[in-house]
């Protein structure tokens, strides 16, 4: 009897022994766990767009201390809460209570002053909230995360299932009463940290853009304004701007309309000149225009069915070639061509270029459009669709179609995601350019981007006309539409420019909604905008000066220009005997110049400065 109790004790103690422990164990552990750290969100280069920030957590085990009284009012003044709330929450009925909200994500000073308190049964967590060095940056199109650091908009709710990661934690042994277990060490569980999300977008381009879009806003107390920069080659989108904004840490301080609407993917409204493009584009295509040698008279409006519509010009443009059709944004002309091709075919191209349905970018948000139906396209919203009014469009759509209208003909998906890499730098998914279908085919692609320069360059869109950069374009100004019907004195204005005209590699569309102080012209508002956005991304892109530009002809009212004299390796004395009347600041003590800004030959006005540096 007394072997079989021996030989019992020792299958228990000994062969037993890890299994009932871990049983055991697994009936007094208590878990204090870690908050999950999220993966980060980074630019194309891998540059921090959001990331994490440690944000301690506070767990109270009443068990082991019952002066919960004491407990709170020491806690409250740190907290910064009501000590009475605080005691009802400490006393509840758990093995541990999470101090939430009032004790969670608490700061790094607050956590060092309670550590110093050694109050019996508190312990602190750790936990993540994220960090944006950026702040308001890109905010409608990251989103944000709540609460439990869980993705609620943007990028952080479509990409939540590889960005989110799972917590370590803490493994307390304690009876049943929360006393801790002499000579049971405590245990620590590994969580996982969530998948990097890298875009598309650059980060010093999208900085150039919101600043630009922030001084509009204010300069023309617009109601709200968007931006797109995308690479019509690729289809990735470089810049995607929305303002006014918010910081994502602040959200709830925020009217939802601001966080809810991505608007460069959410708006839809008449796009007005823009859409124009498709209509050239088309009409090109098919040959029912020849830029240069068809010719075409515009008395100011054209009779259409009983409608009488209108060229924004009163007065008409009179005899033009359809070059100057498009530089002129000759509504008119633009029903010509739209007649000429035909209902059929005109729906057609609006259709293949994509629009009436979703781009499929992937950013959440995102809207249809809405086009006539085949039914109702009758001879009036043929012509008014021709130039852009009646129908109803997103600015990403505007943005792809013109892409593969200069691109060559070729569609292509725009996304927004270049790669997705988990913490160990493993790729988990990789995004690449995904053609769509051949639009058109690439000499009228070539011949598009023709007449669109020359809008630049002698139309609609000169003040987008940017010096040694070859920028083509075409403005857009568009009557508001509310509830069904026309807004007397509302309009959204823009503007469409990419380049180089020849080799198109950036794509930048700009609408300001509802400007005021100024005349409400894309061509005055949004132009100007566009040429600067274009000009610093092009540094940035480290695009070189293009060759055989159009020259921008003076008109009245133009600021008066010259071209800058190369001065390199002249002397004072030199310079003064070429009776230059510009405006020269000497930097340096040497007699000869040996460099200059800006550089020989670049466009400036008569009230640039031109600085010469010698030795």
């Amino acid at each position: 009897m007394i072997g079989a109790v021996v030989l019992k004790f020792f299958h228990v103690q000994v062969i037993k022994h890890e299994l009932l422990k871990e049983r055991a164990e697994e009936n007094w552990d208590i878990e204090i766990p870690f908050g999950g750290m999220r993966g980060d969100i980074l630019d194309r280069s891998g540059e921090l767009i959001v990331g994490n920030k440690l944000a301690p957590t506070l767990y109270f085990m009443p068990a082991q201390n019952r002066d919960v009284k004491s407990v709170a009012h020491t806690l409250a003044p740190i907290l910064k809460t009501d000590a009475k709330k605080l005691s009802e929450k400490l006393a509840e009925k758990a093995y541990m209570v999470k101090i939430a909200p009032e004790g969670k994500n608490i700061t790094q000073a607050q956590a060092d002053e309670i550590t110093k308190l050694q109050i019996k049964g508190l312990y602190t967590g750790v936990d993540f909230i994220r960090h944006y060095p950026n702040k308001e940056l890109l905010s409608r199109l990251l989103g944000f995360t709540g609460y439990d650091g869980q993705g609620l908009a943007g990028i952080e709710y479509a990409y939540e299932s590889f960005l989110e990661g799972s917590g370590d934690r803490i493994q307390l042994y304690t009876d049943a009463k929360g006393i801790p277990l002499p000579h049971v060490d405590d245990g620590f569980k590994t969580g996982s940290q969530g998948a990097s999300v890298e875009l598309t977008i650059d980060l010093e381009m999208q900085k150039v853009v919101e600043r630009e879009l922030l001084q509009a806003m204010e300069k023309f107390e617009a109601e709200q304004a968007l931006a797109i920069i995308m690479n019509p080659k690729t289809g990735e989108l470089l810049s995607l701007a929305s303002v006014p904004t918010f910081h994502p840490a602040e959200y709830q301080d925020v009217n939802p309309d601001i966080y809810n609407r991505n608007l460069p993917v959410w708006m839809t409204f008449e796009p007005g000149s823009t859409f124009k493009i498709i209509t050239l584009a088309a009409g090109i295509e098919e040959q029912v225009i020849d830029l240069h040698k068809d010719n075409f008279h515009d008395p100011g409006y054209v009779k259409v069915a009983n409608a009488r519509l209108r060229c924004w010009k009163r007065s008409g443009h009179g005899q033009q070639t359809f070059l100057e059709v498009v530089e002129n944004s000759c509504n008119p002309g633009f029903v010509e061509i739209g007649q000429r091709l035909g209902s059929e075919k005109l729906n057609a191209y609006i259709r293949d270029f994509g629009f009436g349905q979703s781009t499929g970018s992937g950013i959440a948000g995102e809207s249809k459009g809405i086009l006539f139906s085949k039914e109702a396209f009758g001879p009036v919203e043929q012509a008014t669709t021709s130039f852009g009014q009646g129908i109803s469009v997103t600015p990403i759509q505007q943005v792809q179609a013109v892409a593969a209208a200069i691109n060559g003909g070729k569609l292509y998906k725009p996304y927004i995601v270049k790669e997705i890499v988990d913490a160990k730098g493993k790729s988990l998914k990789t995004f690449k350019p995904e053609l769509k279908k051949q639009v058109i085919s690439e000499e009228a692609s070539a011949q598009v981007r023709e007449a669109l320069e020359s809008v630049v360059a002698n139309g609609s869109g000169r003040n987008a006309y940017t010096d040694g950069l070859r920028v083509g374009g075409k403005t857009g100004t568009a009557q508001k539409v509310v509830d069904g019907t026309y807004k007397d004195g509302e309009y959204i204005v823009s503007f469409i420019g990419f380049a180089p005209a020849d080799d198109p590699e950036l794509l930048v569309y700009v609408a300001i909604d509802s400007p005021r102080n100024s005349v409400q012209f894309g061509g005055v508002i949004a132009a100007p905008i566009v040429g600067r956005i274009l000009e610093e991304a092009a540094i940035l892109n480290k695009i070189p000066k293009r060759e055989n530009q159009l020259e921008k002809d003076y008109r009245w009212g133009d600021a008066l220009t010259h071209r800058v004299p190369d001065l390199i390796g002249m002397t004072k004395m030199n310079i003064q005997n070429q009776l230059y009347t510009y405006r020269i600041e000497w930097h340096g003590t040497g007699e000869k110049v040996k460099t200059q800004m800006p550089r020989a030959d670049t466009l400036i006005t008569i009230d640039d400065i031109i600085h010469v540096y010698t030795d």
